[in-house]
């Protein structure tokens, strides 16, 4: 049986050799890993599980690594990813962190090497998930104040709203994506446990409520970003 608590590690490699030694390797060092030998099967494991950190070699059939992590950055723009290349050209490398990734690895490499880099990687990413954790309060534009632990929004001061364990869990989320998008999928997946069209209309309500708390501010607002999630967006007062 898989032990839950093992880093769950998406590895992409178009070299079934290479990317078998490679899982075994970290297999080896306690990591749970998913192998799959082009872009487009890749993408198809992450939608279908859940991964802690995204391996990819930059050259893969059908669909390659900088397009599989763009798209995947599109859904989780926290995940880390780690580029594995035979390519040392500087265009390469500089086009890979500009797509947000966390490492970059020329092969061959040194096996020892990549486990500390992720190892690294991880260690960076779950300091950042406990800081965003940690921050119990938010201010929302320049009138709304947000306390995370006690579910009150307050208005000018005034508590003006007690919200619902989820309706807070989701203000939450909105106030940690402030300005950005809120992939629907990682909303419903933290929040109510699944992504899937019964939800996604939960989700569809609960964002309906937040949105009467927050229509006392004209420069606040939650849009619909079509077939990817919502955005908080918070304009700032005219002078």
């Amino acid at each position: 049986m898989t032990n839950v608590t093992n880093p769950r590690i998406l590895l992409c490699e178009d070299d079934q050799n290479f990317g078998d030694v490679l899982r075994s390797y970290l297999e080896m060092h306690d990591f749970d890993v998913t192998l799959a030998t082009d872009g487009v099967a890749g993408l198809d494991s992450y939608r279908k599980g859940e991964f802690d950190l995204c391996i990819f070699d930059v050259m893969m059939p059908k669909k390659d690594g900088f397009t599989l992590a763009k798209e995947i950055r599109e859904q989780d723009r926290e995940m880390p990813i780690i580029f594995l290349t035979a390519k040392t050209l500087k265009d390469d490398v500089l086009q890979g962190f500009k797509i947000g990734a966390d490492d970059y690895i020329t092969k061959p490499f040194n096996s020892e090497e990549l486990l500390y880099r992720i190892q690294a990687v991880l260690k960076r990413s779950q300091n950042l998930v406990k800081k965003e954790d940690d921050q119990k309060e938010f201010n929302i534009g320049s009138h709304f104040h947000f306390n995370f632990p006690l579910r009150i929004l307050s208005f000018k001061g005034e508590e003006t709203d007690k919200l619902s364990p989820k309706e807070a869990q989701l203000l939450k989320m909105f106030c940690q994506h402030m300005n950005d998008i809120l992939p629907r999928s990682e909303a419903l997946t933290k929040i109510w446990g699944e992504d899937n069209y019964f939800t996604a209309r939960s989700m569809d309500v609960f964002v309906t409520k937040l949105r009467k708390y927050l229509k006392r501010d004209e420069n606040i607002e939650i849009v619909n970003i079509h077939g990817n999630g919502f955005q908080l967006l918070v304009k700032e007062e005219e002078s």
